[in-house]
Order: C-alpha cells, then sequence, then structure tokens
C-alpha cells in the first residue's frame, strides 16, 4: 500500500491516512499505518536493524486525512508536549445529516467512554469519568439534506466528533456507530483530516499540511 507523504524530514513525517486502514495494530491484525511506514523507511533508507518512528495522536479507523508522527523520540516527546499545550492545530471537515440552525458555533459536551463496548456518551458534567469536550464548527454548505462542516477542535478525546455532532442531532453520513438511525450499512463515514498545524519540534517554525478528501459521494457535493 503506497501511502501518500504530505512532508518530511529529518524529525517529522506527515501522511494522508487512507481510510480503514487502523493506525496501529488492532484485533483485526490487518495491516496498520505505523508498520507499513516503518517497512516504507526502512526500504526507502536502506536501514538496518528496527526504524523508529513515534505515534502521537491518532485518527479512528474509518476516518482518513492528515497525521504526523516523530522519526526520533526527540521530537516524539516535543510534540507529545506541543499536543498537551494545546499548539496542534487540527481542523476537520465533516458530511452530518441535517442542517445545523446556526451557521457556525462552539460545542461543549461532557464524555464518557465505555471501554468494554468502544463507545463514548454525552453524559452530565457531574459524572465521575467525564472529560470535558469542545469543538467549533463551520458550515461550508447544504445539498440534499447533508451539511458539510468545518470543524476545530480544542480538546482531543475519543470519537469526540462523531458523538459531539450526534449528539447536537447531526450525525455523520456514514457512522454505523452514532448514527445507525440513519446510515445504512456499507455507507463510508465523512469525516476527514483535512488540516494540521503545528510548531516544528526543533526549528519551532510554523508548520501547516493540508489534504482534501476524496472526490466521491458525499463529498463530491462540495467539491
Amino acid at each position: 500500500m503506497k501511502i501518500p507523504i504530505l512532508y518530511e524530514d529529518n524529525h517529522l513525517l506527515v501522511v494522508e491516512k487512507p481510510v480503514n486502514v487502523p493506525v496501529q495494530e488492532d484485533n483485526s491484525k490487518d495491516k496498520d499505518l505505523l508498520t507499513i511506514l516503518k517497512e516504507d523507511i526502512k526500504v526507502r533508507y536502506n536501514k538496518p536493524g528496527n526504524v523508529y518512528l513515534g505515534l502521537v495522536h491518532r485518527l479512528d479507523r474509518p476516518v482518513g486525512g492528515v497525521m504526523v508522527f516523530a522519526k526520533t523520540s526527540k521530537a516524539a516527546s516535543r510534540l507529545s508536549d506541543v499536543i498537551r499545550r494545546n499548539e496542534l492545530e487540527r481542523k476537520y471537515l465533516a458530511v452530518v445529516r441535517g442542517v445545523p440552525e446556526k451557521k457556525q458555533g462552539t460545542l461543549t459536551h461532557y464524555l464518557y467512554k465505555d471501554t468494554k463496548k468502544n463507545k463514548v456518551h454525552a453524559v452530565q458534567a457531574s459524572h465521575a469519568q467525564a472529560k470535558k469536550a469542545v469543538l467549533d464548527y463551520e458550515t461550508v454548505g447544504s445539498a440534499e439534506q447533508l451539511s458539510l462542516l468545518s470543524v476545530r477542535l480544542h480538546t482531543g478525546r475519543s470519537h469526540q466528533i462523531r458523538v459531539q455532532l450526534a449528539t447536537s442531532g447531526w450525525p455523520l453520513y456514514g457512522d454505523q456507530k452514532y448514527g445507525q438511525h440513519v446510515n445504512r450499512p456499507g455507507q463510508q463515514i465523512a469525516l476527514w483530516a483535512s488540516t494540521l498545524e503545528f510548531p516544528h519540534p526543533t526549528t519551532k517554525e510554523i508548520i501547516k499540511v493540508e489534504s482534501m478528501p476524496p472526490k466521491e459521494y458525499p463529498w463530491e457535493l462540495w467539491n
């Protein structure tokens, strides 16, 4: 599998994750992105032994788009700090069912993850295991009872965008887990990591990498 490389230097590797490829090995034992990239680096640079590649953030298996990996442990540590300080700007494109009343806004929820069922629920703030989740959204356009949203994350909770939008009444197109009442099995979830912006771990220069979703339904409604 050829993974598109969007940016690379001695410290960083930024790629376009394909949809339905796990970021790291899971129970399915399907080939994962981390392993594919390590093997690719090994071949491209003719490296002996094990290749280091640090995983600093994740995307859900069905989601495609921009991901950054660290090529050194120092870069991994510094990128983790960047994420902790909320200096990693993450933007997504999402196609949702319905049309939000407000063209733009901020959504705040408290989320609880049921790890046994791998499902996240919006709960009261007083819930013992609740974690605050915040995102901004803006409606780019609407067609065929669907809307294209630009989403900016302020927090990085598991399944955050999927749960917050579904809880607000706009489940993602194709999301079987949080929108099974309006989506059919086999539909591809329409969530795409479109932009990553962050200070370079050594030069501090601002790196901005963008990726566009595939030209297929429902994305093509706005292409």
